[in-house]
């Protein structure tokens, strides 16, 4: 029995984790105007960046439609596949579930199980890569469901951002607050709560924002030791590799942290300079 593993491309996963395993995804879209681009095969989060500052407007995302989910589901099963296990964002934040079950519906008689997974970001990757995993090993479709739901609870993310001003753009935050923010460099925390990103707690300076996020995941981690682990950057790689040497003066890590995009599903709403960590700790 193989069960192909499908997402969608908020998991923030990054290609090489895909390839390694298989896993398809279908694309959140990114709207400028009447320009409709893929997440991550049409547009990285470098290029909306750019974008956004040159035309100083914000883009509207939007799921992937059940047809997209029906194109996905069908390459799998052409694949091989005998069932899917598809897991997708929170559905707190995206319709992405609901078009994944529509599509479902639209192949009767195929065995496809659509999982909301309550998360985001590399929240939801790390259950994405436990679910490819245990498929790949040969796992019954009840054990894999079961180990997903466990890995959501053992995972930890926290992130820095550098500006408000992609919120403000988008109305998630007062334009004042945003103007208020950059006077006085106050850097926002991001972390995973009810299935979203948000904002954990406000920081001044970006040296005290890096610290902080540290200290979280030093006492996130606790006496725990860690499973898996990305940094998460957006258009801020050198700022990563710094970090990166932070975060091994903080915790004991493996030796080698996969740096991963956010992806532009959701650094259309957290703009440049975005730095952090995903981790699950082992059981």
């Amino acid at each position: 029995m193989t069960i192909a593993i499908i997402s969608d491309t908020d998991t923030s996963l990054p290609k090489s984790s895909l390839d390694e395993f298989g896993i398809r995804q279908a694309s959140i879209t990114i709207h400028f105007g009447e320009e409709i681009l893929k997440a991550n095969l049409d547009i990285t989060d470098e290029q909306l960046i750019e974008r956004v500052n040159l035309e100083e407007k914000l883009p509207t995302t939007a799921a992937p439609s059940p047809g997209d989910f029906v194109e996905v589901y069908q390459d799998a099963f052409d694949g091989g596949a005998d069932e899917i296990i598809c897991l997708t964002v929170s559905g707190e934040v995206s319709a992405t579930y609901q078009a994944a079950l529509a599509a479902k519906d639209l192949l009767p008689g195929k065995e496809i199980t659509v999982v909301d997974t309550k998360s985001i970001s590399m929240g939801q990757g790390f259950m994405v890569l436990k679910a490819a995993e245990m498929a790949r090993e040969g796992k019954s479709r009840e054990e894999i469901l079961a180990a997903v739901e466990d890995v959501r609870e053992r995972t930890h993310l926290f992130a820095a951002l550098e500006t408000l001003k992609f919120m403000a753009m988008g109305g998630r935050v007062g334009n004042l607050t945003a103007e208020m923010a950059n006077i006085f460099s106050i850097k926002p925390i991001l972390t995973i709560k009810d299935g979203k990103l948000d904002l954990l707690e406000k920081v001044r300076t970006r040296k005290k924002a890096w610290s902080r996020v540290l200290e979280l995941t030093a006492a996130g981690l606790g006496n725990g030791e860690i499973e898996k682990i990305f940094i998460l950057q957006v258009a801020a790689i050198q700022e990563a590799e710094e970090f990166e040497k932070l975060l091994r003066e903080t915790i004991p890590c493996p030796e080698v942290i996969q740096m991963t995009e956010l992806t532009p599903g959701l650094s259309v709403h957290t703009g440049a300079g975005l730095v952090g960590v995903a981790f699950t700790i082992k059981e």
